[in-house]
């Protein structure tokens, strides 16, 4: 199976004081180091979808190899324009699923990842990282789920409403990160 990380990194981060894009870390700033877990964690490639910020953050990825930015345009309507604003950057990729990570999850690290891709088995596969039994990121999206997901991703919910009404595969990785998104929510 051949997967690209999609990595949303388009949030203005209102509550947080500044785009998740920017944000940086004790290890440097997220975004650098969310697409470093997504390929040491086995995904071919990694898209980055950026909204907020998209012009001061666009420079971090400049040089990294097999990473791709595209902006969402409609970024403020929620997370759910970014989603399918990387899936449709996909389209015709040649990746038989696409796994789906957010920037505001720092403590994800490429084990989790591994774990995950391990769980795929092709263009139908729809799994998810859960910790310690709550379904959590990153969600591993076969293609043959792209348009659906897409067409169902609306405001902040990205494809909460399509997994819920799909049978979902968990895939345990709460010996390994807590999974916490640290927005500040």
């Amino acid at each position: 199976m051949t997967a690209t990380g999609l990595l949303l990194a388009a949030g203005a981060g209102t509550r947080m004081g500044l785009p998740k894009a920017l944000v940086r870390g004790d290890d440097g700033p997220w975004l650098t180091r969310s697409v470093q877990v997504l390929l040491d964690g086995g995904c071919a490639q990694v898209v980055v979808v950026l909204g907020a910020g998209a012009d001061e953050a666009a420079p971090l990825l400049d040089g990294l190899p097999r990473v791709t930015a595209v902006r969402s345009q409609d970024w403020s309507s929620g997370m759910g324009a970014s989603l399918a604003t990387g899936l449709a950057a996909l389209d015709t990729a040649p990746v038989d699923a696409a796994l789906v990570h957010l920037v505001d999850l720092p403590d994800v690290t490429a084990a989790v990842v591994a774990r995950v891709l391990a769980a795929g088995h092709g263009p139908t596969t729809l799994s998810r990282a859960s910790y310690d039994g709550t379904p959590g990121h990153p969600v591993l999206l076969g293609r043959g789920h792209w348009a659906g997901v897409a067409e169902s991703a609306v405001g902040d919910r990205g494809a909460r409403a399509y997994l819920a009404a799909h049978d979902v595969a968990l895939v345990e990785c709460g010996d390994l990160a807590t999974g916490a998104d640290v927005d500040g929510r």
